[in-house]
C-alpha cells in the first residue's frame, strides 16, 4: 500500500493542465480498488480540492462507493460545497439511467452506507446526514426527515447549524410551527450560533400562520443577539405586516430598511405596494408607486398583479382593466395569479361568463388553470345564486390538478347555506369525507353557521363535536387525558418543546402529522357562530357556558364573542350584566370594537336613554389616539344641560378635521330621538346633518316619517320622504302606506294633494303601485278620487 501511495503522490504533486482530472481519476481507483478507502483517502486528504470532490461524485458509477466516498469527504470543510452536496441530492431523488443499480432504493443504500461507516469507527458528520435530509425532502418525505434528524445521535453526531436550518425550514413549509419553535429552543440550549437564515425561516413561518406579534418579537430577539436582519429577513417581517393590515408598522419597517441597506429592491417594494393596495387603499398606492419610480423601481408582473387586485377590491372595475390593457402593451405576460385575479374582479363585477371565457384565454396562452382559478370561479357563481351552474362546473374539472380541495367544497357549502339550501350543504359535506377530502375548520365554520342560521342548533353542536374529536377518537381521549393533557395550542406546544427536548422530535412530528389529518381545532371564529346562534334563540345560559369552555381551552375571546353575548344580554333585558361584560372585556385586555359601542348604544335608544347612548360613543372616543380630550369634555358639559346643537357641531367638527368620520353614531342618536319621542331634538339632528352634507341612512329615514306622521307633521315627513327618493332608497311598502294614508286621512286638501304627488314621484322612480299599496290605501284613494269626481259635478 505504501509503494501504491507514494506513487500517487507523485502525481498529486506534478504541475500539469489536466492536474484536477488526473488526481480525480486516481481517487476513483482508490475508491474502487482500497477497502476500506477511508484510510487511504486520509493520505491524500491535503492535495485535494471541492472541485476534485465534485469531479469523482460527477463520474462514479457505483452510488455505495459513491455515498461513502461523499460521506468521508463531507468530514472535512475544506470540501464541503453546494455543488457536491446537491449532486448527492439529485442522485437520491432521480437516480441517473446510467448507473446499473438504478432500479435500488437509493435512500436505503445512502442509510446502509452510514451504518457500514459507523460500524468501522469512522466518524460520520452533521453535513452527510444533512444530504440525506435534503433528499427526502426533494421527494416531501417530511417524516422520513424527522427519522433520520432524531437518529444522529445514534451515530454520536451533534448537528450543525446548516443541517438544524434545513430541519427548520422543513418543518416550516409543512406548517408545523410548534414544532420549528420546540427545535429552536433546544438549538438555543445546545448553544448553536444561530445566524440570520435560523430568524428569517421562523420569521417567515410565524407570519404565514398569522402570528404576527411573536414574528416581531423573534425579529427583535435576532437583533438584541448581535444578528443583523438581512433583506430577505425585512421583506419577510414586511410581507407579515401587510398580511396583519398593520401597514404603518410597514411604513416604519420600510423605511428602516432604507435606512440600513441604502437602497430597497423590488421584492420589498412590491411587498409594501401589495400590502396598501389589499386594503384597498388605492389613490395612497399609486401615490406609493410613483415614488418609488423616481427611486429606479419598474412595474413588472407582481406590482401590475397588486394593482390591479387593489382597484378591483375597491370596485374601480374600469381602471383595473385598463391596467392590464397596459401591461399587455408593455410586453409582460400575465401568469394564473394575475389571471385569477381577473376571474374575481369580473365575477365581482357580475360578469360570470365573462370570467369563465377567461379559463379558455389562460389555455390559449399555454397556461393551466389550478385550483385557485377554478374555486374563485365557483365562487363567482355561487356569489351571483347560480348554484347548479357551481356545480355543474365542479364536476365537469374533477380531477384536473388534485381538483377539488377542501376548499372548493367549502366554496359551495358556503354558497348553498347563504341560500338556505342546508341540507344540499351537508349533503356535500357527506360527499366530500368520502371522497377523502379533510374538511378544513373554514368548511365546518361554514356549515355550522348554516344550521345556526336555519335554526338546526342541535346539528350545529353535534357537528361542532366531531370538528373536536376529529376522525380518530382515541387519539382525542388520549391526548385529553393523563398528566400531559393536550386542550389547547399552548398545552400542546408544552408537549412538542417536551418531546423535543427528550430527542423524540420523529414523536412529535407524527403526532402533529395525526393532529393535521384527524382533528380540526376549532378556532374563536366556531365558537362565534355557535354562541351567536344561541343568544339569538334566547338561550343565553348555553352561550356562557360555550364562552366558559373556549377560555379553559386556552382560546381567547375577542370583540365579536364579547359584542354577541352583550347584545344577547340586552335582547332579554340583562342590561346591567351587559355593562358588566364590558368592564369585563376591557379588564381583560380585549379592546371593544365601535361595533360593540353601537350595540349598546342602540339598546340603550330603544330604553330611550339617548343621552346615555352619546355617552357611550364618547367613552369609545377617548380610546382612540389623535382624538382632541378638550373638546370631549366640552361635549359631555353641553349634554348634562341637555343640549344637542352645540355637542353634535362639535363632534362633526372634530370627525371631518381628522378624516375619520363615521355616521353610524349620528343616525343611532337620531333613530332613538324618535324611538323616544323626542321630535324637536330629531329634527334640530336632522337640521345639522343636513348643513354638514351627511347623508340618512333608509332606517332613519323610515323612522324619522313614522315619527312625524304620528305627530302630524305631513309637510315635513313628506320631505323626508321624497329625500329618501333622490337618494334612491327603496322604502319597504309599511312606510310607504303609512305616510299615503296619513295624507289621505289628512282634513287639508294641501295633504290630500300631496298623496297624489308623492305617488307620482314614486312611479317615476320604480316604484310599482300595484304591488306596493295595500287595500286600505287603495280604499281610501278611492274613495278620495270619488269624492273629488262629486266636487266636480257640483261645481259644474
Amino acid at each position: 500500500m505504501k509503494k501504491l501511495h507514494s506513487h500517487l503522490l507523485r502525481h498529486f504533486t506534478s504541475s500539469s493542465t489536466s492536474r484536477t482530472s488526473t488526481i480525480s481519476t486516481e481517487v476513483s481507483n482508490i475508491v474502487h480498488s482500497v477497502d476500506p478507502m477511508e484510510p487511504a483517502l486520509d493520505q491524500i486528504a491535503s492535495f485535494l480540492s471541492p472541485d476534485v470532490i465534485t469531479h469523482v461524485i460527477q463520474t462514479q458509477q457505483n452510488p455505495h462507493l459513491c455515498f461513502r466516498f461523499f460521506i468521508w469527504s463531507s468530514q472535512r470543510k475544506q470540501f464541503r460545497s453546494w455543488v457536491s452536496h446537491n449532486l448527492i441530492i439529485n442522485m437520491l431523488i432521480s437516480p441517473n439511467s446510467t448507473i446499473p443499480t438504478k432500479k435500488l432504493d437509493l435512500f436505503d443504500e445512502y442509510l446502509t452506507v452510514l451504518d457500514e461507516v459507523n460500524k468501522l469507527g469512522y466518524r460520520v458528520s452533521s453535513d452527510a446526514f444533512a444530504a440525506l435530509i435534503g433528499g427526502y425532502w426533494g421527494v416531501k418525505n417530511g417524516e422520513k426527515v424527522m427519522e433520520v434528524f432524531g437518529k444522529m445521535k445514534e451515530y454520536g453526531c451533534e448537528a450543525n447549524l446548516f443541517t438544524y436550518n434545513l430541519v427548520l425550514h422543513v418543518l416550516v413549509s409543512k406548517g408545523m410551527v410548534l414544532l420549528a419553535l420546540a427545535v429552536y429552543n433546544v438549538m438555543l440550549k445546545v448553544n448553536c450560533h444561530l445566524n440570520c437564515a435560523t430568524y428569517s425561516i421562523l420569521v417567515d413561518g410565524l407570519c404565514k400562520s398569522g402570528k404576527i406579534s411573536d414574528a416581531l418579537e423573534l425579529f427583535d430577539e435576532m437583533s438584541k443577539r448581535g444578528i443583523a436582519p438581512s433583506k430577505v429577513t425585512y421583506t419577510v417581517v414586511l410581507n407579515g405586516l401587510c398580511q396583519a393590515k398593520r401597514i404603518d408598522d410597514a411604513y416604519r419597517l420600510f423605511e428602516d430598511m432604507r435606512r440600513g441597506f441604502g437602497e430597497v429592491d423590488s421584492v420589498a417594494c412590491n411587498a409594501l405596494l401589495n400590502g396598501v393596495c389589499k386594503l384597498g387603499r388605492m389613490e395612497e398606492a399609486l401615490g406609493l408607486l410613483k415614488r418609488f419610480e423616481k427611486d429606479g423601481f419598474e412595474l413588472d408582473l407582481n406590482g401590475y398583479s397588486s394593482l390591479i387586485d387593489g382597484l378591483f377590491r375597491t370596485k374601480r372595475f374600469k381602471e383595473g382593466h385598463d391596467m392590464f390593457k397596459q401591461m399587455i402593451e408593455a410586453d409582460i405576460t400575465p401568469d394564473v395569479v394575475l389571471y385569477t385575479i381577473m376571474i374575481r374582479g369580473l365575477c365581482d363585477e357580475g360578469r360570470v361568463h365573462d370570467a369563465f371565457k377567461m379559463i379558455k384565454e389562460m389555455t390559449d396562452r399555454n397556461l393551466m388553470p389550478d385550483t385557485q382559478a377554478y374555486n374563485t370561479l365557483i365562487k363567482g357563481f355561487c356569489d351571483a345564486g347560480l348554484l347548479d351552474e357551481a356545480r355543474s362546473l365542479k364536476l365537469e374539472i374533477s380531477g384536473v390538478d388534485e381538483f377539488p380541495d377542501a376548499c372548493t367544497y367549502t366554496i359551495l357549502i358556503s354558497g348553498m347555506c347563504r341560500y338556505g339550501l342546508v341540507g344540499d350543504a351537508e349533503n356535500i359535506f357527506n360527499e366530500m369525507e368520502k371522497h377523502g377530502c379533510v374538511p378544513s375548520v373554514v368548511t365546518f365554520n361554514s356549515l355550522i353557521d348554516g344550521l345556526c342560521k336555519s335554526g338546526e342548533l342541535q346539528k350545529a353542536h353535534l357537528l361542532f363535536y366531531k370538528m373536536e374529536i376529529g376522525r380518530n377518537p382515541s387519539l382525542f381521549l388520549r391526548l385529553a387525558q393523563g398528566s400531559d393533557r393536550v386542550v389547547d395550542s399552548g398545552s400542546l406546544q408544552t408537549l412538542v418543546t417536551k418531546l423535543c427536548e427528550s430527542g423524540s422530535t420523529l414523536k412529535a412530528y407524527k403526532l402533529l402529522n395525526q393532529l393535521a389529518d384527524t382533528a380540526i381545532m376549532p378556532t374563536i371564529t366556531t365558537y362565534n357562530i355557535l354562541i351567536n346562534g344561541l343568544c339569538k334563540t334566547g338561550r343565553l345560559d348555553g352561550a356562557f357556558k360555550l364562552f366558559k369552555e373556549l377560555r379553559l381551552k386556552g382560546i381567547s375571546p375577542d370583540s365579536v364573542t364579547y359584542g354577541t353575548l352583550i347584545n344577547g344580554l340586552q335582547s332579554v333585558g340583562r342590561e346591567d350584566d351587559a355593562f358588566t361584560l364590558l368592564e369585563e372585556m376591557v379588564g381583560n385586555g380585549c379592546k371593544p370594537t365601535p361595533a360593540v359601542y353601537k350595540t349598546l348604544m342602540k339598546w340603550s335608544c330603544r330604553r330611550r336613554k339617548t343621552f346615555a347612548a352619546f355617552n357611550l360613543w364618547l367613552k369609545y372616543l377617548k380610546t382612540i389616539p389623535k382624538r382632541d380630550e378638550t373638546v370631549i369634555k366640552l361635549v359631555e358639559d353641553y349634554l348634562q344641560k341637555g343640549e344637542i346643537e352645540r355637542p353634535v357641531r362639535l363632534l362633526l367638527d372634530m370627525d371631518l378635521k381628522l378624516h375619520d368620520f363615521d355616521s353610524a353614531p349620528y343616525t343611532i342618536w337620531l333613530i332613538g330621538f324618535c324611538q323616544g319621542q323626542k321630535t324637536n331634538e330629531a329634527l334640530t339632528l336632522l337640521s345639522i346633518l343636513n348643513e354638514y352634507n351627511i347623508n340618512l341612512t333608509p332606517p332613519s329615514c323610515v323612522m324619522l316619517i313614522s315619527t312625524l306622521c304620528r305627530e302630524g307633521k305631513l309637510s315635513l315627513a313628506v320631505e323626508v320622504f321624497l329625500y329618501a327618493l333622490e337618494k334612491g332608497f327603496t322604502l319597504k311598502p309599511r312606510i310607504c302606506n303609512s305616510l299615503i294614508k296619513s295624507l289621505l286621512r289628512s282634513r287639508f286638501i294641501a295633504a290630500n294633494d300631496d298623496a297624489f304627488a308623492l305617488m307620482e314621484k314614486m312611479v317615476s322612480c320604480g316604484y310599482d303601485l300595484d304591488g306596493y299599496l295595500d287595500d286600505d290605501t287603495n280604499f281610501l284613494l278611492n274613495n278620495r278620487l270619488r269624492k273629488q269626481e262629486v266636487q266636480h259635478v257640483l261645481t259644474r
